[in-house]
């Protein structure tokens, strides 16, 4: 009896021989490994990252790059993927994003946001 050759399962990536959980960056709209994304909840009308993964709420994934921040702004996607009405302030997570950028350029290791 031949073995069924491996097929991909809906939503998921090999890596490494294992499937990991695929998100969709919020910015780009490109579908890439959970681990490669920043999750974002809305705590008080205030987009805050969940770099653990464990603040309640519904959850959007982003990648942690100032560009794909500036993309989901313009297409206003945050109040659309949070399924809450209205603007929301990005205003702190764009200064941690920003000082991840500025850690990046200096050379350090950065891990989480």
């Amino acid at each position: 009896m031949r073995p069924a050759p491996p097929t991909r399962r809906r939503g998921r990536l090999m890596r490494s021989g294992r499937a990991v959980p695929v998100r969709t960056c919020a910015g780009c709209r490109i579908r890439t490994a959970k681990s490669d994304l920043l999750r974002l909840v809305v705590v008080e009308g205030v987009i805050v990252p969940d770099p653990r993964g464990r603040l309640p709420g519904r959850g959007a994934h982003l990648h942690p790059d100032l560009g794909c921040l500036d993309l989901a702004e313009r297409r206003r996607a945050f109040p659309r993927a949070f399924r809450v009405p209205g603007p929301l302030d990005a205003g702190a997570l764009r200064e941690r994003l920003a000082a991840r950028a500025a850690r990046q350029q200096d050379g350090e290791m950065v891990s989480d946001v």
